[in-house]
């Protein structure tokens, strides 16, 4: 197979074009064109990302089956509801969203990953996707403490459907309660899928699963052009959602 170059109005080919699971890159669909807020939005409407290495083209991806995470399905663990229970209750502690998009995506870049040599996320990528995100479509969900930046995430919103990218945490668990905060937002906002690309250990213990790309695509036809969340915001009544009790807020009536 001949991988399809593409021009800067060149279409994508059809995912199903896409190398298969036998090949040596499993998902490849094409290679070339741009990164402009367009190009990436019609990509992801179809279930494509870009993904690369320094030194190398754009390339575009759509794996089959996908990995994905159904929210109702998230597996909140018996720890991680402690840890999340304690960091509410804790002063300093603060969930924020697209308070920070640039320094989340740039921790992601920065931080070493286990059997990964260097990072995909390649400055061409950084500042394609703070363009996505200065155009609404792009969004972080960062865990702050103390008024530092601990731990995060960020991916697309279309719709009603969650493409998540890359996270990355500076102190224990700050990426894990970024994803739960990612997830009861989700239930509030009857998002009903995060799309997780690839198959992890990690993502398989709180409850992301394979899904055949028909599949995928067929709920992507049901929600990327549905009306979005009015607004993507952290409430901390949503971990209501995750079955957490909300500790009081402590007022101080000092003068």
């Amino acid at each position: 197979m001949q991988l399809p170059w593409l021009g800067e109005h060149t279409p994508f080919p059809p995912t199903q074009a896409a190398l298969g699971p036998n090949s040596d890159a499993p998902g490849l669909l094409a290679a070339g064109g741009g990164l402009d807020v367009p190009r990436l939005r019609e990509a992801y409407r179809h279930g494509i990302f870009p993904w690369y290495g320094e030194g190398q083209p754009i390339l575009w991806w759509s794996p089959d089956p996908r990995m994905v995470l159904p929210v109702a399905e998230f597996r909140l663990s018996r720890s991680l509801r402690k840890t999340i229970q304690k960091f509410l209750a804790t002063p300093g502690c603060e969930i924020r969203f697209d308070h920070d998009f640039r320094a989340v995506i740039t921790a992601c870049a920065q931080t070493p990953r286990e059997g990964q040599p260097g990072t995909w996320i390649v400055p061409e990528m950084v500042e394609a996707y703070v363009r996505l995100h200065l155009a609404g479509h792009a969004h972080s969900v960062e865990t702050w403490i103390d008024g530092r930046l601990a731990g995060g995430l960020y991916g697309i919103g279309l719709g009603r459907m969650f493409f998540g990218e890359s996270m990355f945490a500076w102190q224990t668990d700050a990426s894990k309660i970024a994803l739960a905060a990612l997830v009861a937002f989700c239930r509030a906002e009857q998002i009903g899928m995060i799309d997780c690309q690839q198959h992890t250990q990690h993502l398989a213990s709180l409850g992301a699963r394979l899904l055949p790309r028909p599949q995928f695509e067929g709920h992507l036809a049901a929600t990327v052009d549905a009306p979005p969340p009015w607004r993507w915001s952290y409430d901390r009544a949503h971990w209501e959602r995750l079955g957490i009790a909300v500790p009081a807020l402590k007022v101080s009536l000092a003068p």
